[in-house]
């Protein structure tokens, strides 16, 4: 536990790009969400139609926590979630750090926490990232100008939640509830670093799927898109091989003016196609998204999809006749990520979509502080291309007339050599991961201390251990989310311990 994304998936690209523009060869940072606008349109008309179990709320929030200028002081009304039908007071408080996008899509996917409320009889809250959904600073104009959008950072994110955490508990005249804060995807990212830096106010954190090395050159810039594609080879090298191969077919239909029809027919579009680009986008999208969601059983995250359905894909690969054009064999597999319900007469390949989740944000976040370099290697099944800080920066001040702080993350938030640097000072962190994940490559996948700690599955995917349990999970899913609460658990007992002790001393 995503949830973009990203790492959101999340974080906003309408596919997962390897182009900031369709010609350009440098990569976008993402993070889990809907796989494209289409899937968002499919999460929103789910979500539309699902009770989820939550009251909505809104909390005065102010603009700029950070400075004393007079606009600072503007109020916004920042939406959350909660629910209270386990909790009474004095029970721990269990808070999900919104990730970019829509809160009651997060709380919808989220299922663990709402599992685990009876056990620790939890009040569970579920904040919305300021920007996105509802939580608009500047309503409809928030994302007009550089000006407008210059609040929208992960650190003012926090202090939101730290903020509105305080006048929760004030209000329940629960000052003394522990609270653990959870998060997925960027919203994991959220929670590890809300521990860090608000440690009064958080007593722990579960940070599912959170890749916080994924900046500067703490991970390998290939090792994203390398990951997907060793998810691929796995389950069958030819499989692999058919992918990898079928990009050369593709890109030779650039030169024949006549190809793009013929293409448009065979890919079913809605629309004709106008550049074999947004074909190669719609292909690399239906592959890293299913990749991530290499869940062991159906579900509907971004799609609807069956289990494994990267094994599923190449088994329709695999299937077709020996001579089969790769490119034909690659859109049959795609189909399955775009159309596994049966339901699309066509797909619309390279068309504008509505944005049902209020994402725009994370382009922002992306070209300024969320610069997470990625390159496509030889060795890995998509296109080769390679990342430059300086085109980066480029394209940023065409977009929104800003420079990036490439570096900013690390400075604020640390990174570099954090295994020495966490054992010193932190505590009560669960980096939960899955080795199917490809944002698993940049989190944390080794134990740090007694406390902060690594719970790592071999063939997990993107934060699916904060999805609802069901009867056909996998003994290792299940294993770990017990290893979770018996952590949690822990933390809560020494919590009322040093309370205890404390109320002794003053005797």
């Amino acid at each position: 536990m995503a949830p973009s994304s990203i790492f959101l998936m999340v974080l906003v690209s309408l596919l997962i790009l390897c182009a900031t523009t369709i010609e350009s060869k440098q990569a976008t940072a993402y993070f889990p969400r809907s796989a494209a606008y289409s899937s968002q349109e499919q999460a929103a008309k789910t979500l539309k139609h699902t009770k989820i179990p939550y009251k909505t709320n809104y909390f005065p929030q102010i603009l700029d926590h950070f400075t004393f200028l007079p606009e600072s002081s503007k109020i916004f009304y920042q939406k959350y979630l909660i629910n209270s039908k386990y909790w009474h007071k004095g029970a721990p408080i269990f808070v999900y750090t919104g990730n970019e996008g829509d809160i009651e899509w997060f709380a919808n996917n989220t299922g663990f926490m709402l599992d685990i409320a009876p056990k620790f009889h939890a009040l569970l809250v579920f904040i919305e990232h300021r920007y996105y959904g509802k939580s608009k600073p500047f309503g409809e104009d928030s994302y007009k100008s550089a000006k407008t959008l210059g609040y929208l950072t992960s650190q003012q994110a926090l202090a939101d939640y730290a903020l509105l955490i305080r006048s929760l508990k004030q209000n329940l005249s629960s000052e003394a509830s522990p609270v653990v804060v959870f998060g997925g995807s960027y919203g994991g990212m959220l929670a590890a670093w809300f521990r860090l830096k608000y440690p009064h106010i958080a007593i722990g954190a579960l940070a599912s799927s959170a890749p916080i090395l994924q900046f500067d050159n703490i991970t390998p810039w290939s090792s994203f898109y390398d990951a997907v594609s060793q998810d691929y080879k796995d389950v069958s090298l030819s499989c692999y091989e058919v992918i990898k191969g079928s990009w050369d077919e593709l890109f030779s239909l650039s030169t024949n003016a006549t190809s793009l029809p013929q293409l448009s027919k065979t890919f079913k579009t809605c629309k004709n196609l106008e550049s074999v680009y947004t074909v190669r986008n719609w292909l690399m999208s239906a592959f890293i998204y299913t990749a991530m969601v290499n869940y062991p059983t159906a579900a509907n995250f971004m799609k609807p999809l069956p289990a494994y359905p990267v094994k599923e894909m190449c088994r329709i690969i695999d299937g077709f006749p020996a001579g089969t054009p790769k490119l034909l064999r690659t859109f049959a597999a795609a189909s399955l990520y775009y159309n596994y319900s049966r339901t699309e007469k066509c797909f619309d390949i390279g068309s504008s979509h509505t944005d049902t989740h209020g994402l725009h944000g994370w382009d922002w976040q992306a070209c300024t502080e969320m610069v997470m370099p990625m390159t496509c290697s030889n060795e890995s099944m998509f296109p080769p291309f390679s990342f430059s800080y300086k085109e980066f920066e480029e394209d940023c001040l065409k977009n929104y007339g800003v420079k990036p702080r490439s570096h900013w993350i690390t400075t604020e938030f640390g990174g570099s050599r954090i295994d020495q640097v966490l054992k010193r000072f932190a505590s009560n962190i669960i980096f939960s991961n899955g080795m199917q994940d490809p944002w698993s490559r940049g989190s944390v996948l080794r134990n740090i201390s007694e406390s902060v700690v690594a719970l790592v599955t071999k063939k997990g995917a993107h934060h699916l251990d904060f999805r609802s349990a069901t009867k056909e999970d996998p003994e290792w899913v299940t294993m770990q989310r017990k290893q979770e609460v018996q952590i949690i658990q822990k933390w809560i007992e020494q919590y009322h311990r040093d309370i205890s002790s404390d109320a002794d001393s003053e005797i």
